[in-house]
């Protein structure tokens, strides 16, 4: 069976992804040890002994072309976290670019928006999709506000959306980048990305399959 996306790693000057894998398991548990990002209730991380569980999840999504998992590595080599593809459609070519986290002192680095860069790159410019869709917890005011800093534009909220591990119900906040948005998108990115590492430029869509 030919799943779309195909499976590929995304590489870049300050940021690779490739595909998510269980040998990660144990450098993706000291990551996520990074500020212990699990206990933030409005997000959905794995806390460390659950790690293997969740790569299992994702794996399973993958084989079902419901997900295409990557884990983030950084420009020295690190494994700093997890993103993915997610509620995936080809016949619309449409992606969700989600299920993401990054070890605490990662954040609101290069990192970040060299990952974004690589993966909307790849979606617009390969897969030619017509739009990309960001989600969020409505309380997760940092993430809100990372995906509008990108140049998304917010869609709307889905009210009581889904019901939380702790039975609390979520307000889902929905961002979209559409395709003739990517231009101007692509140029702030690699200007947020030259600016905060001056002389570094990620390569556009720059892709092993």
């Amino acid at each position: 069976m030919n799943l779309w996306p195909e499976t590929v790693t995304l590489r870049g000057a300050h940021a690779e992804l490739v595909p998510l894998c269980p040998g990660h398991h144990d450098d993706l548990v000291e990551a996520v040890k990074d500020g212990e990002l699990w206990q933030l209730w409005y997000t959905a991380v794995p806390e460390p002994g659950a790690m293997g569980q969740e790569i299992a999840r994702r794996l399973g999504l993958r084989e079902r072309g419901m997900m295409l998992p990557f884990t983030v590595v950084d420009g020295e080599g690190r494994i700093r976290g997890m993103t993915s593809y997610m509620n995936i459609d080809e016949v619309n070519r449409r992606v969700e670019i989600g299920s993401t986290w990054l070890a605490r002192s990662a954040q609101r680095s290069v990192l970040n928006s060299a990952c974004k860069r690589l993966l909307l790159g790849h979606a617009f410019e390969v897969l030619d999709c017509i739009a990309v869709e960001f989600r969020t917890h409505f309380f997760n005011h940092d993430s809100r506000r990372a995906i509008e800093r990108l140049g998304a534009k917010q869609d709307g909220i889905l009210r009581s959306h889904q019901i939380g591990a702790n039975g609390a119900l979520r307000d889902t906040v929905v961002f979209s980048i559409v395709a003739q948005e990517w231009p101007a998108v692509k140029t702030h990115l690699d200007a947020r990305i030259s600016a905060l590492c001056p002389g570094g430029r990620e390569a556009p869509g720059e892709s092993r399959r």
